[in-house]
């Protein structure tokens, strides 16, 4: 595939404190990362998700595609108004010592990074419940999905958007009505809410943006996962993930 100059270099953030969640109000390349609708994950969340996910190691996650599914941003300045713009960078979000943001690689769509990545996890989350619980059936990414699509249909229903945060601790949390994983997270260990914009970032660093960036950055979402990444155990097949932006 041909190399693409990256214009994804900046975006801005609101924060809706009832939520306590980021969502992207503007960026410099709105024709692939539509703002409506698009959340972001703080350096809160990102690690604790990190964390999460450290079970599904053992069953094959794919540091790859979980790399491919995020964009890095480093906060530069939070406004009167608090409005927080930040600037990309090029480094891998997961080698990174810096506390960053994390954006969903929308660019594609269902049938981009991020939408792989969900789907990725969910067939690891569906493989550890079926080792570790005893089910009268074994549960399948179809079960899974259909569940899930569910909970995202009532908030379209109610014209809520679905945040990256809950869209996949959705997924890592999933365990089948009346069972329970042993050894899964409490959720009192959820990052809290902040309440307030400037409650929820570090002490913003001195970040110039980078003039040469757009020349550095290739499209993160063009270098597809080895087909290794992509392939599975079992051969299990289903749709992907249903997608909590509304259009």
């Amino acid at each position: 595939m041909a190399v693409t100059t990256s214009k994804l270099l900046w975006c801005t953030l609101r924060f809706k404190e009832k939520e306590g969640t980021w969502w992207v109000k503007e960026n410099s390349d709105p024709k692939h990362y539509e703002p409506d609708g698009l959340g972001m994950l703080d350096p809160h969340q990102f690690p604790w998700i990190l964390d999460m996910m450290d079970p599904l190691r053992e069953y094959g996650l794919s540091n790859e595609i979980l790399e491919a599914a995020f964009v890095p941003f480093q906060a530069q300045e939070l406004d009167k108004d608090q409005v927080l713009r930040l600037v990309r960078v090029a480094e891998h979000i997961l080698d990174s010592e810096e506390q960053l943001f994390a954006m969903p690689n929308v660019k594609d769509g269902d049938k981009g990074a991020y939408a792989d990545f969900l789907e990725h996890i969910m067939r690891l989350r569906v493989k550890l419940i079926n080792d570790t619980i005893k089910l009268e059936q074994k549960l399948t990414v179809e079960d899974v999905d259909e569940q899930l699509s569910e909970l995202r249909n009532q908030a379209l229903i109610e014209g809520r958007d679905i945040h990256p945060f809950e869209e996949i601790t959705d997924i890592l949390e999933f365990v089948p009505l009346g069972h329970e994983v042993p050894n899964d997270e409490d959720d009192d260990d959820k990052p809290a809410r902040p309440q307030s914009a400037a409650e929820d970032i570090p002490d913003l660093p001195d970040v110039e943006e980078d003039k040469d960036m757009e020349k550095n950055l290739r499209w993160d979402e063009e270098e597809e996962p080895s087909e290794e990444g992509r392939e599975e155990e079992g051969g299990a097949s289903g749709g992907r993930p249903a997608s909590g932006r509304r259009r």
